[in-house]
């Protein structure tokens, strides 16, 4: 029998920059200390623990986390008649698993009427048949509206968290070691950014409290980037039309991902075969998504299944704006309908502008300059311009400079311009521009001080401009509780000064404009907290902390949108050239003085 040879460790990176961030060395002392908590917490695993004993570690530590704030209460709970997205989410597993398919998209569309892609429908009547077996009274038509059993907020708060853990965090454990490979980060840092990934506030407190599934859709999201980044194009486009038929929020990315696409088609030299197969993929892909609702609706109509339960159910509008009639008894019509339909509810542009107060750059106008007063279809067209206009450049580059490790800034870059100026932006948009900037905490120098500051900046904000949303579902304390904590683990203020004061900020990273705009919002922010807790609004201004958030939420955004388009240029290496030309004059100018 062959003797047994031992697998060679992996080396250890030895490049000194890829450390020199994360660690503070000791005058005197030949080992390095931890810089933040998140570090000093992970610092015992450094190299004598297994990742594959950390990593489990790390996994049950942000699961306990997600389910404790499952424990608080929900949006809508104990508010009829409506309640709130919670229930908004059981009705839709009430109605898929007892109605056929060809009446989802139409059944008493003013309670809750399903307006999510077909994936979220599937998902919904998969979760629905399951808890439909634990207790029928969960989601028995009609008379479960409302219902608000202790069991039945267990078994939703489990499927968030079973989603998650099935879709979201596998694809975001992918990523973040893809993106260390990409540039020889050691196994303990990708750790490191990894649990700060899982931690980030907005994401649990939204999801696992609000209660959403965000975060199927931001899975999908992240197996994209990690498949384009594999060189794997084709499984990346399956799995963005998989996040765009999950939730028609992903549209915030599509920008900057088929830009992408076009990219690496073209460049170096026109490779037709590739875009062809990415072009099949992807239409092959919306296909097997809608198919069965398409499927259904046909199959429906052979049965004499009525579409509508209601008989005067108005015709989509994207089938009464033809300019000729259609055969309802034709074959094709049903299918025709439900894609009308379904198109219909996923982009409500009838609803205006934007819903609740959301800082954004329309509802921050619409605070001193009314915007219901023009036309809803020349808004609608004004946005569509200013959004393409926005996005334009972070576009434009990553087309031009079609790199791996530019997409995520490329995406975090259009996600801003489409929060900052698109078309019926909810609160919870923020999730989405601040998804690829989290997830470049395990990129190189991702946990260093200049990009920790910066996304931890961003991360602090918008989960703040999220509080007005998370008070009116009773969400204070866990608010509080995992925004201060993860402030806490990676040195962030308020909890920490040493980013911008201590000797981290003494190594020039961050330059003086930064640390003052930086510690202006945070010192904004608490501000905020203090009047709003103690300081009642005038009776004639019942919003004015509420439009404050909005104002001051907008102005910061702004500086996330021009921060991430500005590293975008600078990575991409456009600006070279010119760097290249001005060093060389001012070396001309010294030897002349010289």
């Amino acid at each position: 029998m062959a003797s047994h040879k031992p697998r060679r460790r992996r080396k250890e990176d030895t490049a000194d920059h890829l450390h020199r961030d994360i660690v503070r060395s000791n005058p005197g002392k030949s080992n390095s200390s931890p810089q933040y908590p998140l570090e000093s917490f992970l610092w015992p695993a450094k190299k004598s623990v297994s990742q594959w004993v950390t990593l489990p570690l790390i996994l049950m530590v942000v699961g306990l986390f997600r389910w404790a704030t499952g424990f608080w209460g929900y949006s809508g709970f104990n508010v009829p008649p409506m309640h709130g997205d919670f229930e908004a989410q059981r009705h839709w597993m009430e109605i898929t698993t007892h109605l056929p398919i060809s009446q989802w998209y139409f059944y008493d569309l003013p309670y809750w009427g399903l307006d999510y892609p077909p994936l979220t429908a599937y998902h919904s009547w998969l979760l629905g048949r399951i808890g439909s077996i634990i207790d029928p009274r969960w989601f028995a038509l009609e008379t479960s509206r409302g219902f608000e059993h202790q069991l039945l907020k267990v078994y939703m708060r489990a499927t968030v968290l079973v989603s998650e853990y099935l879709v979201y965090i596998p694809a975001a454990i992918i990523l973040n070691r893809k993106l260390g490979r990409m540039r020889s980060v050691s196994i303990w840092e990708s750790l490191v950014a990894l649990a700060a990934i899982l931690m980030q506030p907005a994401t649990i407190l939204i999801d696992h409290a609000h209660f959403q599934y965000n975060t199927v859709m931001l899975g999908f999201t992240l197996a994209s980037i990690s498949s384009m980044m594999a060189g794997r194009a084709l499984w990346g486009c399956v799995f963005f039309v998989a996040a765009l038929c999950y939730k028609q929020m992903a549209l915030y990315y599509a920008p900057a991902m088929f830009a992408y696409l076009i990219g690496i088609c073209v460049l170096p030299k026109p490779n037709v075969s590739r875009f062809l197969g990415i072009a099949f993929v992807t239409v092959l892909s919306f296909a097997i998504c809608f198919a069965p609702l398409l499927l259904g609706a046909m199959y429906d109509q052979s049965r004499n299944t009525p579409i509508s339960t209601a008989e005067d159910a108005p015709s989509p509008s994207l089938i009464t704006s033809l300019p000729f009639s259609l055969n309802e008894k034709a074959w094709y019509f049903p299918p025709l309908l439900q894609l009308a339909q379904s198109i219909h509810r996923i982009f409500p542009f009838a609803r205006g502008l934007f819903e609740d107060k959301v800082a954004n750059m329309w509802c921050a106008i619409h605070t001193f300059h009314k915007l219901h007063n023009y036309p809803l279809g020349q808004m609608q067209r004004i946005s569509t311009v200013i959004t393409l206009v926005s996005i334009w450049p972070s576009t434009m580059i990553i087309s031009l400079f079609p790199y791996r490790e530019l997409l995520p800034w490329a995406m975090a870059s259009t996600a801003w311009g489409f929060f900052l100026c698109s078309f019926q932006v909810h609160e919870k948009s923020v999730l989405l521009p601040l998804l690829p900037m989290t997830i470049l905490l395990g990129s190189e120098r991702g946990l260093g001080t200049e990009m920790r500051a910066w996304i931890g900046w961003a991360n602090m904000l918008g989960v703040w401009t999220l509080f007005p949303l998370l008070k009116r579902d009773e969400l204070r304390m866990p608010y509080g509780v995992l925004t201060l904590l993860w402030a806490y683990l990676l040195g962030l203020p308020p909890t920490s000064l040493s980013l911008y004061f201590g000797r981290q900020s003494r190594k020039g990273e961050l330059k003086v404009l930064t640390k003052m705009l930086h510690l202006a919002f945070y010192a904004a922010m608490i501000a905020w907290h203090v009047g709003e807790a103690f300081v009642p609004p005038p009776e004639d201004k019942p919003d004015l902390w509420v439009v404050l958030n909005v104002l001051i939420g907008f102005a910061g955004f702004g500086v996330c949108f021009l921060w991430c388009s500005w590293q975008l240029i600078l990575r991409s290496g456009l600006m070279e050239d010119y760097f290249g030309v001005r060093m060389r004059i001012e070396a001309a100018n010294r030897k002349k003085k010289q």
